[in-house]
């Protein structure tokens, strides 16, 4: 009341006019000085007065005293005078200027009031939200995150019991991940669609509800339901998608004072699922990251394990000069080459596709590389060596449907001949030093696609001069943006006007032509290109 004494003391001098404020005490029963003062007591006159109505006027000792009301709805009455009858209008006049200033003051003391009330009665559910998202902020584990939200919640809306339920996406059940006052351990999930359970119905119709205890009444609710229930969605609201992703549902049960649950407890609850919704987001968006991180690391120490199992070509030197390349589509594929010293200067290649490619193919082309090792040493003839791999390939082959082209090869520089068995493999040529381009075709289909014995043939071979191409549907296939092929033509074409380059150089060739026409079109399949000379 500091500035209001100031304000009254101020008019005073300004005016010449005594003046005072009354106010209604505590009770309603009484008037009571708030400022100034004359010295007369409250008039009876004052509880007729109408808030900013007309003012009264009163003979007292001294002069006369004109009083109202003031407007608005705080309860104060400013009087002005004592003060001469002659001084009557200026009297009024400055009543009419002061009753304004003073309704003002009252009512804006009046407002603050009500504030800090609103504020001392919300104190705790404001440190309710600032504790729940310390708690999300500084907490790892969700679940352990859940407890200590679920303990904050009951003490603050003074509920016994309450849970958390989270949507299991991959049976559309709603499952309790952390509870209080009562136990959780074997409580069966709540399909989304069962049509007695509120946690059900909350979560399908993503809005807060306040049952009474003989509402919806459901068996696999019954240890979290006691009395009446409040029920909430936990909701994730992505700012850039609409409408807003359900997660699961929090409940609280048998309030200690037995009232009911109210608006503003639905409110605060729902503002709190909101927080515990952002969480699990985020907690699933970690788990997904840290899983595909995994992934890479495993399928990238998988790339370096496969490109591992593939012989060094330049260890056949000088018997053979070999040089080959493959090139997964994925980080793993299913094509795959081999390399063989078979002794008396004779050299053993192997170039093989496994169908599709991917985890599945490369774990075939594991198992073709390590039986080919040991079946190539047991026999010299390429038809029983692809016959003996089928062998022990047929059961896998079988099991996941896939097959496997292979062409095998034994060169004999020594008696100037070449022998081979072709399982289904269309890209394998012998180039001549004449420039002549030979195909050494298919004889049996892929293995995996018939269980026959397979056969061989013999042509000549020109130790030095002869180049033998060997290569996957990936190349040839290649595409580009406008979805034209490579072609085999083109490869062959390319090896052509490069047999009398080294190997390497022509592998190196090809592969920079088959990039240059794929440009940053994607790769459909793996690439494998094998060059020899012996």
């Amino acid at each position: 009341m500091k500035d209001l004494h100031q304000a009254i003391a101020g008019f005073t001098t300004a005016t010449g006019l005594p003046a005072v404020v009354w106010t209604a005490s505590h009770d309603g029963a009484s008037w009571v000085v708030a400022a100034g003062g004359t010295g007369i007591a409250a008039p009876g006159v004052l509880r007729l007065l109408q808030p900013g109505g007309v003012p009264a006027e009163l003979e007292v000792p001294g002069g006369i005293l004109v009083i109202c009301a003031t407007p608005g709805t705080a309860r104060a009455w400013v009087g002005v005078g004592p003060c001469d009858p002659r001084d009557r209008d200026r009297a009024v006049s400055a009543l009419a200027f002061l009753s304004p200033v003073v309704a003002h003051y009252f009512q804006s003391s009046l407002e603050m009031e009500h504030s800090a009330y609103e504020l001392a009665e919300r104190y705790e559910e404001i440190n309710l939200l600032y504790t729940t998202s310390e708690i999300l902020g500084r907490t790892v584990s969700l679940e352990d995150a859940a407890a200590r939200i679920l303990t904050e919640i009951s003490e603050t809306v003074g509920a016994r019991r309450a849970a958390i339920l989270v949507h299991d996406r991959s049976n559309d059940t709603l499952q309790v991940i952390s509870s209080l006052g009562f136990e959780a351990a074997g409580l069966l999930p709540i399909s989304t669609s069962d049509p007695d359970a509120v946690t059900a119905f909350v979560f399908r119709e993503q809005r807060g509800y306040i049952f009474d205890d003989d509402v919806m009444p459901c068996a696999a609710e019954s240890r979290f339901r006691q009395g009446g229930v409040l029920a909430v969605p936990i909701l994730w609201t992505n700012p850039g998608h609409h409408p807003a992703v359900p997660l699961g549902v929090l409940t609280l049960s048998e309030r200690r004072t037995g009232e009911s649950f109210s608006a503003g407890d639905e409110k605060l609850v729902s503002a709190i699922a909101t927080q515990i919704g952002t969480a699990i987001q985020n907690a699933r968006l970690v788990r997904s990251s840290l899983a595909q991180q995994r992934l890479q690391q495993e399928m990238s120490l998988a790339s370096d394990l496969q490109q591992k199992l593939l012989p060094d070509a330049r260890l056949f030197a000088p018997e053979a000069q070999v040089a080959a390349r493959v090139v997964s589509a994925e980080s793993v594929g299913g094509d795959f080459y081999q390399l063989f010293r078979l002794g008396g200067g004779r050299t053993g290649i192997m170039v093989g596709d496994v169908s599709s490619h991917g985890m599945r193919a490369a774990l075939v082309m594991a198992l073709v590389m390590s039986a080919s090792s040991i079946h190539a040493q047991a026999t010299e003839d390429p038809a029983e060596m692809l016959t003996r791999l089928l062998g022990t390939l047929a059961d896998e082959l079988e099991s996941t449907e896939m097959f496997v082209t292979a062409f095998y090869a034994v060169i004999d520089p020594v008696r100037g001949r070449i022998r081979y068995a072709n399982a289904g493999h269309p890209h394998a040529f012998v180039l001549g030093a004449d420039g002549s381009a030979e195909r050494l075709g298919a004889l049996e289909p892929p293995l995996g696609m018939s269980g026959s014995v397979l056969s061989a043939r013999e042509r000549p071979w020109s130790p030095n001069r002869d180049m033998l191409l060997l290569f996957t549907d990936g190349i040839p296939d290649a595409r580009n943006h406008q979805e034209l092929p490579f072609g085999e033509h083109r490869v062959t074409e390319l090896a052509r006007g490069l047999r009398g380059e080294a190997p390497a150089v022509v592998v190196e060739r090809i592969f920079a032509a088959v990039a240059s026409h794929a440009g940053d079109a994607p790769r459909r399949d793996d690439l494998t290109l094998l060059v020899a000379r012996s």
